[in-house]
């Protein structure tokens, strides 16, 4: 699969989720004091994300 989500460390410790394509990081979340929050954040992304609407702000 080229699409995945990723859960890392960051520097102060706390767990980030990332959005990667192929070998590239397309977004990541804020950081979060646990594993299970960052969780919780990918479940919201792939539960909420596929009906977001589109917002073009350069008009």
């Amino acid at each position: 699969m080229a699409h995945r989500f990723e859960i890392r460390q960051n520097k102060k410790g706390e767990y980030v989720a990332y959005f990667c394509y192929n070998a590239e990081t397309m977004f990541w979340t804020e950081g979060y004091t646990t594993k299970a929050n960052a969780k919780n954040a990918i479940e919201s992304i792939r539960k909420n994300g596929p009906e977001a609407q589109v917002v073009d702000t350069t008009d």
